[in-house]
């Protein structure tokens, strides 16, 4: 088969089952998907394409990118920079709500999704545009976080998913499909790995890494260097928050984006936030994937550390219940939902007294909490002590005991009372001798 039949075998669909559609707003990366399923719109859908590209902490990758898709067929490139509001309104929520998903995953993908998504949505009702796409295959979770937030936010748009329709299947059919177009490819795309890239982490797919058994090679990671390689010195360091949100580094006040990119630098200095895991898609499947959150790393270390000293014991712990189930909203691609919105409004009130300093040493891939101190620490020595004071009296202790053992005794009586013969018997309580 010719390339000129493959590339029109590829963009073939049955074209009855699409709906019309005049204008489409595109999710882009400059990547190869996008890159190519920018003509492939127009060839499919005879529409015009305006391509969205949302700076998230990117760096070089957006370089060129407005030429680029003008030159692959686009009428117009939206780069927008939200750095500052992905920070403030999705990265900071999740950091004081403690969501981590299945142990280890800090949702840098996930929740950058939503605000991607919704940039469109914001984009195609000021272009009149009648449709959304983006370029998450039909196998993982993106497809979900965006089309998630599509029909939050304007469930009237058409939603375009060039994954589920055409018959591209490999890089081979896309770099034809692109040579054919003219639509420009550089040797960045070559690479083995699939990564995802903001200013919170990156993330590292395919490759060597669909062996989980196999160790990921050095030259792979980009935002941290190797531990065995790291200062042989430790670093201290200490960050300042105030009701749960990071604001100093070292005592120096910085805005949000300024602050996590210098813990950025500094954590991959030292090797830390590095992440093995295989974890469970939402559509059912395993992937094996590594992250690289250094920054976010210190963050989360931090966080936890002060809400040690200023949440009770009941809230401490409710508050892990939620947030375990806001890391699977977060990762599930449900953000924009009346529940997440409530669950924000709990963590809200939780943190009002999570302000404070905590110290902590990098050494070789290790965060060493060393320190932590608050206004509002619920920590007090002269509590704590075994001395004598006038809070605890530790005579009271055996009374505590014994109410809160009682419903061992009482199953314990039970066992040497014998098998009890009918479900309303007792036992003879009289055998048993008082305290």
């Amino acid at each position: 088969m010719s390339k000129k039949k493959n590339t029109e075998a590829v963009s073939s669909t049955n074209s009855k089952e699409r709906p019309q559609v005049k204008k489409v707003v595109l999710a882009y990366s400059g990547g190869l998907d996008t890159s190519v399923i920018v003509p492939w719109l127009k060839n499919n859908y005879g529409c015009e394409v305006i391509c969205v590209c949302a700076n998230l902490g990117q760096d070089d990758e957006l370089e060129g990118l407005e030429e680029k898709a003008i030159t692959s067929g686009a009428s117009k490139c939206y780069i927008e920079d939200l750095r500052e509001e992905f920070i403030t309104d999705y990265v900071f929520p999740s950091l004081r709500a403690g969501a981590i998903y299945e142990r280890k995953y800090l949702l840098g993908t996930s929740f950058a999704r939503p605000i991607i998504a919704k940039r469109q949505v914001e984009i195609a009702e000021m272009e009149g545009a009648d449709a959304v796409s983006h370029g998450a295959t039909g196998k993982g979770n993106d497809q979900v976080r965006f089309e998630l937030t599509y029909m939050s936010l304007n469930p009237k748009l058409t939603v375009i998913a060039p994954w589920r329709e055409w018959d591209i299947r490999s890089r081979e059919d896309a770099l034809d499909y692109a040579a054919e177009y003219n639509v420009p490819v550089s040797a960045t795309e070559k690479s083995i790995y699939s990564r995802d890239r903001n200013i919170w982490h990156l993330s590292h797919e395919g490759g060597i890494l669909e062996d989980p058994w196999l160790e990921p090679e050095k030259a792979m990671f980009q935002l941290s260097v190797d531990p065995e390689d790291a200062p042989n010195e430790p670093e201290y360091l200490e960050i300042d928050f105030q009701e749960g949100i990071p604001k100093k580094i070292n005592g120096v006040a910085s805005g949000p984006i300024s602050l996590l990119t210098k813990l950025n630098e500094i954590g991959g200095r030292h090797g830390v936030g590095r992440v093995d895991l295989v974890e469970n898609r939402l559509v059912g499947m395993k992937s094996h994937g590594v992250y690289e959150t250094p920054g976010g790393s210190i963050l989360v270390e931090a966080h936890q550390a002060l809400e040690q000293l200023c949440l009770d014991k009941m809230t401490l712990h409710y508050k892990q219940i939620i947030a375990h189930r806001y890391a699977e909203l977060v990762y599930n691609g449900q953000w924009f939902t009346p529940l997440r919105e409530a669950l924000d409004a709990f963590v809200e009130v939780t943190q009002r007294t999570v302000t404070g300093t905590v110290r902590l040493k990098l050494y070789k891939g290790n965060i060493i909490l060393v320190g932590r101190r608050s206004p509002y620490s619920l920590y007090r020595e002269d509590f704590a002590t075994f001395g004598e004071e006038d809070v605890y009296n530790q005579q009271d202790a055996e009374g505590f005991i014994k109410l809160f053992g009682l419903p061992q005794k009482v199953q314990a009586m039970l066992d040497i009372e014998g098998v009890r013969r009918g479900r309303h018997e007792e036992p003879d309580y009289s055998k048993f001798k008082r305290d």
